[in-house]
């Protein structure tokens, strides 16, 4: 059963100018794998942009807003080999999250030269 959905919006260029001024942002908001992912993709900041997105709409997709005990490195976006994304929760999250008994997480990107989308929706 369908227990949340979130969508977010995102503008490229915010993304881009954070990564490229703040020390340490990339890190925060990012998993390893997602960073060494983004970096190998022609166009780097509309990934990165996508997956802030994505972890943004997971986030009003839980109702809850960004949670005590959650990190932002640890909503990881990774794809199958098709290119289906996925939403994946690691380490302190995972557990944090864990008792909300969550079945399936769905997700969806998008993004063009200035702005990427992202679509969340959580199966209970």
């Amino acid at each position: 059963m369908i227990d949340g959905l979130g969508i977010d919006m995102v503008d490229v260029d915010r993304i881009a100018g954070k990564i490229s001024k703040e020390a340490g942002f990339r890190e925060l908001v990012f998993s390893p794998g997602e960073i060494g992912y983004c970096e190998t993709q022609a166009n780097k900041f509309e990934h990165y942009a996508a997956r802030f997105a994505a972890k943004e709409a997971f986030f009003k997709a839980l109702g809850t807003g960004w949670a005590d005990g959650t990190a932002f490195s640890e909503v990881e976006i990774t794809h199958h080999a098709s290119g289906r994304p996925d939403l994946n929760l690691l380490g302190r999250t995972r557990d944090t999250l864990a008792p909300l008994k969550i079945i399936k997480i769905l997700v969806s990107l998008s993004h063009i030269k200035t702005i990427a989308s992202a679509v969340v929706i959580i199966e209970k």
